[in-house]
């Protein structure tokens, strides 16, 4: 597994396709930025997962951040499983796992795995989550909590 960021060092930059267009990390400056990284569109989890984001659609347009779905599949993928679901976070097309491996958030064999990132204004990582069986997530409101962990800006 790659080298993980830790807490406090910048982010690997990354430019992705997804569901609303092309999304390069860098050009977030000044904002927050959650990257939600997760192992496939459709499965149990994930679905559950990103149907409680659009059930708490509110909570989380109300984060005061830029929120980001990150997996394998393809952007074509992503569009069907917003599409079936009325997903309401945006998903990028990381299809052959090169953003998840430079967050380590990948696994050989098992592919992208579940972990939150959260990146701050100034593009260094501030919060990390690792859900070590990948059986469960964080909700809108554990995003909240853990945005309102972070420094505020100078």
């Amino acid at each position: 597994m790659a080298k993980k960021p830790k807490l406090g060092e910048q982010a690997p930059d990354f430019e992705l396709v997804g569901t609303e267009g092309r999304f390069r990390l860098s050009e977030q400056q000044g904002k927050r930025v959650v990257l939600l990284f997760y192992p496939g569109d459709n499965t149990p989890v994930c679905t559950k997962q990103f149907c409680s984001y659009r059930d708490s659609g509110e909570d989380v347009s109300g984060l005061d951040a830029v929120v980001v779905g990150i997996s394998s599949q393809s952007v074509d993928s992503h569009q069907q499983f917003t599409a079936k679901h009325g997903l309401n976070v945006p998903l990028l097309a990381d299809e052959d796992g090169a953003v998840a491996k430079s967050y380590g958030a990948y696994a050989p064999m098992a592919g992208t795995r579940r972990a939150v990132v959260i990146v701050d204004e100034d593009g260094v990582v501030r919060y990390r989550h690792d859900h070590t069986l990948g059986l469960d997530f964080q909700s809108a409101d554990d995003l909240r909590d853990a945005l309102a962990t972070l420094p505020a800006r100078a």
